[in-house]
């Protein structure tokens, strides 16, 4: 039930994000004083650590998805099958997340 419930949180959580890349394409078309000003507000601090929610929140839906798109071919279905696979949800969410994190930030994400 934790499984479903943070499914809908997470996908609420990226179509706010949705909403900031909405704001961001606006910018860039509007020119470069429109783009300046979104450039500084999108580097807040405050924007990094949404970020990072919006990449926590897209790891997890993302591999809740894939367990519900197991579950539609009626596999996984009994109780204990379903306790195992939130197990590996979140232990499969974690460790994209990190990828993503590190890919993004840590790992040559910015120019040298």
């Amino acid at each position: 039930m934790v499984t479903s419930i943070l499914n809908r949180f997470t996908g609420a959580g990226l179509s706010v994000g949705l909403l900031l890349m909405v704001y961001w394409l606006t910018a860039v078309a509007g020119g470069p004083v429109a783009q300046a000003r979104a450039a500084r507000i999108l580097s807040l601090p405050v924007a990094k650590l949404f970020y990072v929610g919006l990449v926590i929140a897209f790891s997890y839906h993302l591999i809740a998805g894939i367990r519900h798109l197991v579950w539609d071919t009626g596999r996984g279905l009994e109780k204990s099958q379903a306790r195992r696979s939130a197990w590996w949800v979140a232990a499969a969410s974690v460790a994209l997340m990190l990828v993503i994190i590190y890919c993004a930030w840590l790992g040559g994400g910015h120019p040298r």
